[in-house]
């Protein structure tokens, strides 16, 4: 189990969840996203997301790019 202040640089999906981005694992569960811009273009695609564990599933992104 990461704890928080863990680097995260992993691969999954970008999924919308109500007014806000969660993040679909490939390794298994789901982060909620904390976001700087809204990456609406990368909805449902296959992503890579860089940054910080917050708190429990939740992640501070730096970077959510197409993988």
């Amino acid at each position: 189990m990461l704890m928080i202040g863990a680097w995260i640089d992993e691969t999954g999906t970008l999924i919308r969840n109500g007014d806000s981005f969660a993040f679909r694992r490939d390794l298994g569960g789901r982060y909620a996203l904390e976001l700087r811009c809204t990456p609406a273009g990368l909805v449902e695609q296959r992503v890579r997301l860089i940054g910080t564990l917050v708190g429990d599933n939740l992640v501070n992104a730096d970077g959510v790019t197409p993988a």
